[in-house]
């Protein structure tokens, strides 16, 4: 079974080393292949391909808050938010 990382801003996740339940290969996230979706992301065994960790994205309120803690990666990301909202006429 995948281990799953609902924050999205929680320290440490890329970098801690999991096992594939499948085939036992040892490593973090980046050492898998990625897999992005909408909602999640899956990360991929690079022996097996089996899925070794998901991860769910942040959604608009969750990256404002993990901003408004200081957290380097959600200030880069609601930047970007904000500036795509703000092209579409939305209020960001």
């Amino acid at each position: 079974m995948p281990e799953i990382v609902d924050d999205y801003f929680q320290p440490g996740w890329r970098e801690r080393v999991v096992e594939c339940a499948a085939c036992e290969w040892r490593g973090d996230s980046r050492a898998m292949t990625l897999e992005p979706h909408e909602d999640l992301s899956e990360y991929l065994c690079p022996r097996c391909e089996d899925i070794v960790l998901v991860v769910r994205h942040p959604d608009l309120d969750r990256v404002r808050a993990a901003a408004a803690a200081g957290h380097p990666e959600a200030l880069e990301q609601l930047a970007l938010l904000q500036e795509y909202l703000r092209s579409r006429g939305a209020d960001g």
